[in-house]
């Protein structure tokens, strides 16, 4: 009988309660939450990045030519000459981007698949938080108090 009782509270020493469990899992969203902005950051550059290599090989055209006669004179004083535009390309070597887009476009799609795993892992982690606070709402009010800031 004494051996019994010491594994039982050996067992509840080990196994978190139900408000550490939710302050782990705030911690772990928040976590995953930085981690999925720092992605798609990445990939906003990655994908500019790439942007830009297209662009200094097939170069866009210049703005307004075609709908000249069709803006009115107050906007269409505002279109950028082809010289200013190009300095945004000024300096890029057209075969040297040219060779770097199919490296771009894997890195984007591979921070696309990771960018996927990390949804997914959010949102798991949410839904266990989720059903934690729904399952027991009185206990974890308490650690939800303990933690500084959103989860």
């Amino acid at each position: 009988m004494k051996a019994e009782a010491c594994q039982e509270s050996t067992e509840d020493e080990m196994t978190p309660t139900v408000g550490q469990q939710v302050v782990d899992l705030r911690l772990d969203r928040r976590a995953l939450r930085a981690e999925r902005a720092r992605v798609a950051w990445w990939r906003r550059l990655v994908r500019a990045r790439l942007d830009l290599a297209v662009a200094s090989v097939s170069g866009p055209g210049p703005l307004g030519e075609d709908v000249a006669f069709h803006l009115p004179v107050d906007v269409g004083v505002h279109v950028p000459r082809p010289s200013e535009l190009g300095v945004v390309l000024a300096g890029a070597d057209p075969a040297a981007e040219l060779a770097r887009v199919n490296e771009l476009r894997d890195l984007d799609s591979r921070l696309a698949v990771y960018l996927a795993g990390v949804d997914e892992a959010l949102q798991t982690t949410t839904n266990r938080l989720v059903s934690h606070l729904a399952g027991s709402p009185g206990a974890t009010l308490a650690a939800i108090a303990e933690l500084p800031g959103r989860g």
